[in-house]
């Protein structure tokens, strides 16, 4: 419980501290307003095979990509605070493992819930033909978020584990989940791509997300724009939640790993080193 409460403190205290300074709240709220701006600009449009406006077929995809990028943001951290030495410190302390991989997660879900307040809720405004005020939708967008954040976090914690530089994960790591996202069908039907890239993209939990937060908001018809014509509800929460298993059970043992190959030598050296690059 100690480190419970360490965690959730830590977590706020880092949230809060990226996003009060003028840079970090400009890049939340202008990231964050430019989805919104296209769901504006498309309200009127319809997608006629099964006659559901694009808003509201595009805004689950917007959604997932939210989380997405929110776990990202853990795998930056965790690369930038192993070279800085904020990682070996937390290993220093009693508990204080426990407590960095909370706070971790409760960054992430502080940056989703950010992103959820500015896109998703302005969003589901302009959705025409949702049921907005619907009890079981609104249990299904949470149940799907939160599994989705748990799914997503064990890839974020693998990137920042073996990645070791933060300028990496955030060049050529947002590069790549940015292309992985254009291809997992959050805003466009995967049949239409390779059959080897539907197989691959099916892989990752960001599909299935995206599929799970699209059976939520759009109506039953709308099913057979995806793969084999339904929502695959169980095979979706399968895999989320076996994507969240490993990151549960494999997290803790790469952060210890990380954490046992850590010394003020290796810390000392990388500092050198960014401040010649400096």
């Amino acid at each position: 419980m100690r480190g419970l409460r360490l965690g959730l403190r830590r977590g706020w205290i880092t949230w809060r501290a990226v996003n009060t300074t003028r840079e970090g709240l400009f890049q939340t709220i202008v990231w964050n307003l430019a989805p919104l701006i296209v769901l504006i600009l498309l309200r009127d449009e319809t997608i006629d095979a099964v006659g559901v406006s694009l808003t509201a077929s595009m805004l689950p995809g917007m959604m997932a990509i939210l989380v997405v990028f929110g776990v990202m943001g853990i795998a930056y951290y965790l690369a930038n605070e192993r070279e800085d030495g904020t990682l070996l410190r937390a290993k220093a302390t009693p508990g204080g493992m426990r407590a960095y991989v909370v706070g971790l997660v409760v960054v992430a879900a502080l940056d989703v819930a950010a992103g959820l307040v500015i896109v998703a809720v302005p969003g589901m405004f302009l959705l025409s033909g949702v049921a907005v005020a619907s009890v079981a939708l609104w249990l299904g967008l949470l149940g799907y978020l939160a599994l989705g954040l748990l799914a997503c976090l064990s890839v974020g914690l693998l990137i920042g584990s073996v990645v070791a530089n933060p300028r990496t994960i955030a060049g050529v790591g947002m590069l790549a989940t940015t292309g992985l996202a254009v291809v997992s069908g959050l805003f466009f039907p995967v049949q239409v791509l390779w059959g080897w890239v539907q197989v691959l993209v099916q892989l990752f939990p960001m599909y299935w997300l995206g599929l799970g937060l699209r059976s939520v908001f759009l109506p039953a018809e709308a099913a057979a724009l995806e793969v084999g014509g339904t929502w695959r509800t169980l095979e979706g929460l399968l895999v989320l939640g076996g994507w969240a298993a490993v990151g549960l059970l494999l997290g803790p043992v790469l952060l210890r790993r990380m954490a046992r190959r850590e010394s003020g030598s290796k810390v000392e050296a990388r500092r050198a080193e960014a401040l010649q690059r400096a």
